[in-house]
This record gives structure tokens, C-alpha cells and sequence, in this order.
């Protein structure tokens, strides 16, 4: 590597086989890698015959790991940043450590690979032109049940994270607050040999996990699909009115101008709705 860098680098989610001969020509030239387990990683290192020092890099000691690591960067070597599977930074720790890297000067530099959510939707058969990833919804039940709540009216596929202790109780939330009906797709366990998907309504997808201790085991994705888009040609019963109001006494342009202003709803809808009831 002839310009240093911190390679953040994507690590297999469960198969061994998806790691990329470009991750492990990086983790074999850097100088260290950053490891959010040691333990965890060392594992993967050793088989891929890593050689490799690694030092912690947590959610409770990033910001002091930094300026070692910046150090490093400065006399020229390079850095890894590996998560304990998958894609750092995305619902682990590494925000902090690459925003200081960048300020201090530093290039950071992407090594694509796995990252469970993507591989979730890919595979899904859900709408995926438009998704939001909201990561590990909150622990505690009320606010869990909130959380999902103000969610409920959003209209992109909502993705999440959950852990097997808490998706029994996720499930029966998102039924709480998105409704029973709502389509939703739980992937469990991927790229792993229990790898499952279980679709359906957000009701039949619970007793699925319900009736079934094993679907209550592993590492989940869960994806809610997307409220409908409200008709934004539709009037409500006050628009109507208003606008009814106004063609008595103005002409078509001139009510729906008004009516828009009074309203808020854009013109362009109250004209074609005044033009229908001429």
C-alpha cells in the first residue's frame, strides 16, 4: 500500500467463504487492525492465517483508540476497522474513529463486503427502490412500542435489527403498531446453515416465531413493508366545501387559488377538482 490509509474493512456475517481476497490482502499489509472483539476476530484472522497485531476498538474506548491509531496514520502506515461481522459502522462503533481520522487529514477508504441488511433486502421479495435501516429498535417494551409508532405512517420498507431474546416481543409491536395486516419479512440467521425467512402478514409472522422455538434463535433482520402513499388528488370533506363555497361566486382559476391559499393543498389538485365540478 503506498499512501496511507484506515481501510474499513467488511467481514463475513457467517459463511467464511464471503470474505474477499481484497479484505484479506488488506488485513495482512496494514500495520494494525482495529477490532471492536479481539477474541471474536482473532478467530477469523487465525483462519485465514492473518499475522496481524489487533487492538480493541469498542463502543466505551473509541475516542481514546483514535489518537493511537491517528498516530500510526501519521508516520505513514495504514489501520484496519473491522467489526465482529459484516460491515463496520452500521449499528456498530467506528463513527467516531473515521470522523476524527478524516479531520485530522487522513484517507479513509471502503472495503466492501457483507452487511446483513443489505443481504436481507436483497433477497426478501419486498420493495426495495425505497428503504429506510432504523437499527436496533429500543430494548424496553413502552418505548419499543412508541418507537414503532411513529414509524407506522412512513411509506418506505423499514429495516431492523433485533436480537432472539427480544423478537417475540418485537413482533407483537410491530403487530401493536403497524397493524396485524401489515406485510413484514423476518430474516434469520444469514448466510448461516439455519438460514430462514419467514413472510407473510405482521400476525402470521408471529406465530410463526410463536409456535416455533427454533425461529427464536440467532441473528434477525426484520423488514416492515411501507404504508401506502396517501392520494394527494383526494380532498378531504373542509377542502371540498371551501372550494364548492368559492365557484358559486369566482371562476375556476380564481377558486382554486384561493382555496389553495385557505387550504394549503397545492393548486394544481383544487383546479383539476374545480374543472370536474364545472
Amino acid at each position: 500500500m503506498s499512501e496511507s490509509a484506515l481501510y474499513v474493512v467488511a467481514t463475513p456475517i457467517g459463511n467464511l467463504d464471503d470474505m474477499t481476497p481484497r479484505a484479506i490482502r488488506t488485513l495482512e499489509s496494514v500495520a494494525l487492525i482495529a477490532a471492536e472483539d479481539t477474541r471474536h476476530s482473532g478467530r477469523l484472522l487465525s483462519h485465514f492465517n492473518i499475522k496481524t497485531q489487533m487492538i480493541a476498538v469498542h463502543d466505551h474506548n473509541e475516542r481514546q483508540q483514535q489518537q493511537k491509531i491517528i498516530a500510526i496514520l501519521e508516520k505513514g502506515e495504514s489501520v484496519a476497522l473491522i467489526s465482529d461481522a459484516g460491515t463496520p459502522l452500521i449499528s456498530d462503533p467506528g463513527f467516531v474513529l473515521v470522523r476524527e481520522v478524516r479531520a485530522a487529514g487522513h484517507r479513509v477508504v471502503p472495503v466492501p463486503g457483507c452487511c446483513a441488511m443489505v443481504a436481507a433486502l436483497s433477497a426478501a421479495g419486498i420493495p426495495s427502490d425505497r428503504f429506510a435501516f432504523e437499527g436496533f429498535p429500543p430494548a424496553k417494551s413502552q418505548q419499543r412500542l412508541n418507537y414503532y409508532s411513529a414509524l407506522a405512517g412512513e411509506t418506505r420498507t423499514l429495516m431492523f435489527y433485533e436480537s432472539p431474546h427480544r423478537i417475540e416481543d418485537s413482533l407483537s409491536a410491530v403487530v401493536d403498531a403497524f397493524g396485524a395486516d401489515r406485510p413484514i419479512v423476518l430474516a434469520r440467521e444469514l448466510t448461516k446453515t439455519f438460514e430462514t425467512y419467514l413472510s407473510g402478514t405482521a400476525a402470521e409472522v408471529l406465530l410463526q416465531v410463536q409456535s416455533d422455538p427454533n425461529q427464536r434463535k440467532g441473528e434477525f433482520v426484520m423488514m416492515v413493508q411501507g404504508a401506502p402513499a396517501k392520494d394527494d388528488s383526494a380532498l378531504d370533506q373542509q377542502a371540498s366545501d371551501t372550494l364548492d363555497i368559492l365557484l358559486e361566486e369566482l371562476s375556476v382559476k380564481q377558486a382554486s387559488a384561493l382555496a389553495a391559499k385557505i387550504t394549503g393543498i397545492k393548486k394544481k389538485v383544487l383546479y383539476q377538482a374545480a374543472l370536474e365540478r364545472k
